[in-house]
């Protein structure tokens, strides 16, 4: 039994230093297949051995859900900080600090984060407990959540009882994978979802979410002491916390102001999010002689950008109808000027997002438009006498069917007779990412229903070349164009036909999971949610979903219809070749004229290559067609490389992928 410990020590050892590498360091050392078959090793050993050894990487996918969270004191308060909306707020902070000090003290400066700030309490050099701040004196205890978080230690080396404060995010490309994944229950922004991943009680959520940890503060420590918070800083990196490289030492307010100025025109290609800076007395016995107020330390303060948050009108609500029969409010506003552009519309989630907002027609409300997508209501600003409560729909604003409700959301169960669930539903089935039938817009494929009456997918294949000819603007080389195809299209991966049934959280990433675990359609109808809930990134409620969707009459006609007339998936080879870009991120962005944009990307992922489609400070390459656009800008801002289509070509030919 030692010698098995001893080797699963070993294998803990290495994939966490993997892990550290590639989270924290952005340097992989291994390939993503090296790493899993080191992870699944060790997964047979605990098993076998029933051991779980207390820097296991294993505990970081989430165990049993929980009841409930309970409230802990913290061991030292956490204080929330002062806030400055200018240069000058910061001058006249400065000075008052100076006048009790009688000198002028040395600053540090550093990122503001919009995520939740945690505090980490370590003993014996073991992560024992995390706790949200709460009220700065009790929080609520999260630590089996927090175990999850990849880029949290477990252990470290430092014996002595300490306590680490710091935010958990999630980082703009993990949200945009996420909700690639899961198109019909988009997380709206990063700040959101971080909170309701840690704030989950189960968590194989919290996992499923891939948060980081950026630590920035020591907020108790016995028998350890640092002279400057640039020592906390040094002890952070040196025991292997994420620690954002953006970490300044100041002295006076112009090299503040110029960090601000730069700052700002930068904030917007981090690939997470912040809202200020925090400014901070370096010396730590000068924070002592300037003590505390009732509410913040004077010897810190946060600089905060222009908001990105407004107020306006809520003149109505619109119930949207999805592909899955799902409805979701959206809200119709005043038109109102919100980082550069003209807002007329924000997002609700659902019925119970309304009720918890308290929001009514007719309530000014504040929207926040965050990463550039559709701006969110956060709360009401103020409320009228007149205001008129939203009713809870009650059929279907589309086909008048009574509505059911599954959890928070309404559905309209008129799967066969309801327009907007089928155009949605073969509008998707069609799209370039799924079947990649050319010439089937939502435009296109709203007539062809409303004029032949088309409601499942194999409808789509038994459309004639004639029928085509009689729709409007319709001649004999673009009906032509859309049968070819159609044909084309009947030998797709069994990862984009799995995608193009449009189950309820499976998007392009857990479609290839499936894919490459399952290898048939016959083999994941026959699924059990245990098998599908232990594979990576697989929530029990979406496995869930995946396993109710095979057990539905209607959507098992559909496939047995499609794989009757010919349609027939097939398993991809997706094993990787070790290239310069393995592991690295790349974006895409332009017309590639020899490529299509999934093609591009498989090709990509041939060479290992992460695919994202955000510029960022963590993306290593961007590869640019014609016409490109703010991606390639914000790579060259960032002094990313940069790579034309004749050298992607060449890196192809390289590897021997083309010829």
């Amino acid at each position: 039994m030692d010698k098995l410990k001893k080797h699963m020590q070993e294998l803990c050892d290495k994939i966490n230093q993997a892990s550290l590498s590639y989270y924290v360091y952005d340097n992989p050392i291994i390939s993503d297949k090296q790493w899993d078959a080191l992870y699944s090793e060790l997964l047979d050993l605990e098993e076998k051995t029933g051991i779980v050894l207390d820097n296991s990487p294993s505990q970081k996918v989430g165990g049993d859900a929980l009841d409930k969270f309970t409230k802990v004191k913290h061991i030292s308060r956490l204080y929330s900080l002062d806030k400055a909306q200018s240069v000058q707020e910061i001058e006249d902070w400065i000075t008052r600090n100076n006048n009790i000090l009688n000198f002028d003290p040395v600053f540090t400066i550093e990122y503001k984060f919009d995520g939740l700030p945690i505090a980490v309490f370590y003993k014996d050099g073991k992560l024992v407990q995390a706790l949200t701040r709460g009220n700065g004196e009790v929080g609520e205890d999260v630590t089996t959540q927090a175990k999850t978080i990849r880029t949290l230690p477990l252990t470290i080396g430092i014996k002595n009882p300490i306590v680490v404060q710091g935010e958990v995010i999630m980082k703009l490309s993990e949200l945009d994978k996420f909700n690639k994944n899961n198109p019909e229950e988009p997380l709206k922004n990063a700040r959101n979802a971080a909170a309701g991943a840690l704030r989950n009680l189960d968590p194989k959520v919290t996992a499923s979410r891939n948060l980081d940890f950026f630590a920035y503060n020591v907020n108790y420590s016995e028998g350890v002491l640092f002279a400057t918070q640039k020592d906390i800083h040094d002890f952070l990196v040196k025991e292997n916390f994420l620690v954002e490289k953006f970490y300044n030492i100041v002295t006076n307010i112009k090299q503040i102001d110029d960090i601000i100025k730069d700052q700002d025109k930068l904030r917007h290609s981090l690939d997470f999010l912040i809202d200020g800076l925090v400014i901070k007395v370096n010396d730590k016995k000068v924070q002592e002689e300037l003590g505390n107020t009732a509410k913040f330390p004077r010897s810190m303060l946060a600089y905060k950008f222009d908001a990105e948050e407004t107020s306006t009108k809520l003149l109505d609500i619109t119930w949207q109808v999805g592909r899955t029969g799902k409805l979701t409010p959206v809200a119709e506003l005043e038109p109102t000027e919100l980082c550069g552009v003209t807002v007329k519309r924000a997002t609700l989630n659902n019925y119970n997002d309304i009720l918890r907002k308290q929001v009514k027609i007719g309530d000014n409300v504040f929207i926040r438009r965050s990463n550039e997508v559709i701006p969110e209501i956060l709360a009401v600003a103020q409320s009228f006498k007149d205001s008129i409560t939203i009713k809870k729909p009650e059929l279907c604003p589309v086909c008048r069917t009574a509505l059911t409700e599954t959890l928070a959301n309404l559905y309209c169960p008129n799967h066969m007779g309801c327009s907007k669930q089928i155009i949605a539903r073969l509008t998707h089935f069609a799209s370039r990412n799924t079947m990649n039938i050319e010439g089937l817009s939502v435009k296109t494929i709203e007539l062809l229903h409303n004029k032949f009456n088309l409601v499942t997918f194999a409808d789509l294949y038994k459309l004639t070349k004639e029928q085509l000819l009689t729709l409007d603007g319709f001649k004999d080389k673009k009906a032509q164009n859309i049968i070819d195809s159609l044909v084309k299209s009947k030998k797709p991966s069994l990862a984009s036909f799995i995608y193009a049934l449009g189950i309820d959280g499976v998007g392009q990433k857990m479609a290839k999971t499936l894919a490459a675990q399952f290898k048939t359609i016959e083999a994941l109808k026959s699924a059990t949610v245990d098998e599908l809930d232990s594979l990576p990134d697989i929530a029990e409620i979406t496995a869930t979903d995946i396993y109710e969707y095979f057990k539905d009459e209607f959507n098992l006609n559909q496939i047995n219809e499609l794989l009757n007339i010919g349609v027939i998936p097939y398993v991809e080879d997706i094993s990787s070749i070790n290239s310069e870009l393995s592991g690295k991120k790349v974006v895409l962005t332009g017309a590639l004229l020899d490529f299509s944009r999934n093609d591009a990307t498989a090709y990509l992922e041939k060479l290992g290559a992460i695919v994202s489609s955000s510029v960022s400070k963590s993306t290593y390459l961007v590869i640019v067609g014609e016409d490109a656009g703010s991606k390639l800008t914000k790579a060259q801002d960032l002094n990313i490389k940069i790579m034309d289509e004749n050298e992607f070509k060449n890196l192809l030919k390289k590897h021997n992928l083309i010829k």
